[in-house]
């Protein structure tokens, strides 16, 4: 798509600055400024802007960087129509199964699509709904569609910048807007967008209520920030006042509403989307595979998580059981009875991750390991036993401490096996290849989260119901009141 440019009456930011400083200075004598001196003023920006159309073409570098064609997006789409497949296969009747087929259908379609999606986004009252307004005045055969988001950074409201945001990751292109040099908001929120490979130009308009050395700097301050793909705007400048001098003495005064100056604008964002618009909708495609992707492998994950929850308590209990009949050193608890392989086995196949009989007490070893170097072993143990200690059950059944920090482990290892099988692919064949570091890292957030000493009281509380016979709590309990 080709943007043709407008017959500009004032182009270039720097030559309308350098226009308002000219009017500004000559402020205190009479300016007679006809048509011909209006216009030859105006040429000096027109050769100031000609000179900026030199400099390197930033505007494309983003795009160089995304290797993506056809097949890739295609291969991300059939990606994402599995997770869908194993969401039907295991879940007959699904809620969610009619819209995500509808939708991976429409990935589909949008490979084709020839109209490029613009979204206009930034704070309040930076342009946004004046710049739309002015490339809609422009000649842009249909191909372009311009969207503008709600304002970002807003304290209250219903709009959030995650849902905007979300919105934004719909376009094939961002413009971005400020009116002065970046605020940390606006700056994070532009990392958000490269992160997330979505092509965008930062647009510093309202360029013309600054100075001219002022405007300068501020947009040599955004292009160093951003790695260039910075233009400077004014899509609504400032009116001028002019003055004309008739022959007969008589003075005439009148406010000039120069043209929007987006001369930069239009000639970038032509560029970009004449030679690359089919890899933009390739790469918001894929883009658009992968969130999908996301939902879908969500909504598994729950489904698994259902099946594999009674599973972990299970073996927990087991696990709590055995070392209460037997009570050992807390060194060993792992070794008897925390990391239990056939857990290993059962949630393995839940989660699609194939495991042996061999594999799987390797996986549990190698969690056992981690566990102790970690030093989960030590710190469960006593916080167990903290919650224990004024309780006249402690006493009485010292298994009770091996039994509940068993069962706790095994909880751990349990939930940490869940979490990395939550990350890996969909239908993995085998569960040889664990990344330890990743297994180490899941292992300390999930022991993290379940050390809340709310539930950590109601867990020792369930242990207790289960390793001790009803009848000897309630005298354990009266003897605690006598003794009282």
């Amino acid at each position: 798509m080709v943007v043709k440019l407008q017959r500009p009456i004032l182009v270039g930011g720097l030559g309308l600055s350098f226009s308002l400083w000219m009017l500004d200075s000559w402020h205190d004598s009479i300016v007679q400024v006809g048509e011909f001196g209006l216009l030859s003023a105006l040429a000096v920006g027109g050769g100031l802007w000609l000179f900026q159309q030199k400099r390197p073409k930033d505007s494309l570098k983003q795009l160089d960087g995304m290797v993506v064609d056809r097949a890739t997006v295609e291969s991300a789409i059939a990606k994402t129509e599995t997770v869908i497949n194993q969401l039907a296969q295991e879940t007959e009747n699904h809620p969610a199964l009619e819209t995500l087929r509808e939708q991976v259908a429409q990935l589909l379609l949008e490979l084709d699509r020839q109209k490029i999606k613009v979204a206009v986004t930034g704070g309040k009252s930076v342009g946004k709904s004046t710049l739309i307004q002015v490339l809609q005045n422009l000649e842009t055969q249909n191909s372009v569609s311009l969207q503008e988001t709600a304002p970002l950074f807003r304290e209250t409201g219903e709009n959030s910048d995650a849902a905007i945001l979300a919105e934004v990751a719909k376009s094939d292109f961002v413009l971005f807007l400020t009116n002065g040099d970046l605020t940390d908001s606006e700056f994070q929120t532009l990392q958000q967008l490269k992160a997330a490979n979505q092509p965008n130009m930062l647009v510093f308009n309202k360029q013309d209520q600054y100075l001219t050395d002022e405007s300068a700097n501020i947009f040599s301050q955004l292009k160093q920030r951003m790695q260039g793909n910075v233009v400077a705007t004014a899509a609504s400048p400032i009116a001028i006042k002019v003055r004309k001098h008739e022959a007969d003495g008589s003075v005439q005064e009148w406010m000039e509403q120069p043209a929007a100056d987006i001369q930069q604008l239009t000639h970038q964002l032509g560029e970009v989307l004449a030679q690359q618009g089919q890899r933009l909708v390739w790469v918001t495609t894929m883009r658009k595979a992968g969130l999908l992707k996301a939902e879908a492998k969500n909504w598994l994950n729950g489904t698994r998580r259902d099946r594999a929850t009674p599973i972990i308590e299970q073996y927990q209990w087991i696990a709590a059981a055995a070392a209460f009949a037997n009570p050992v050193p807390a060194f060993d608890i792992l070794a008897t009875a925390a990391i239990n392989a056939q857990m290993v086995m059962d949630l393995g196949n839940i989660y699609q991750q194939k495991f042996s009989l061999e594999q799987a007490q390797t996986v549990a070893g190698t969690m056992g390991s981690l566990m102790l170097k970690l030093g989960l072993v030590e710190l469960s143990t006593k916080a167990i036993s903290t919650v224990l200690k004024s309780n006249a059950v402690t006493f009485v059944a010292g298994g009770v401490v091996q039994g509940v920090s068993a069962a706790y482990l095994t909880r751990v290892a349990g939930l940490s096996l869940v979490e990395y099988f939550q990350q890996q692919e969909i239908a993995i064949d085998s569960g040889t290849g664990f990344n330890l570091e990743n297994l180490r890292q899941t292992l300390q957030k999930v022991f993290q989260q379940n050390q809340q000493i709310g539930f950590l009281q109601g867990f020792v509380k369930q242990g207790m119901k289960r390793l001790l016979p009803e009848v000897q709590q309630v005298e354990v309990v009266s003897v605690q009141k006598a003794m009282g």
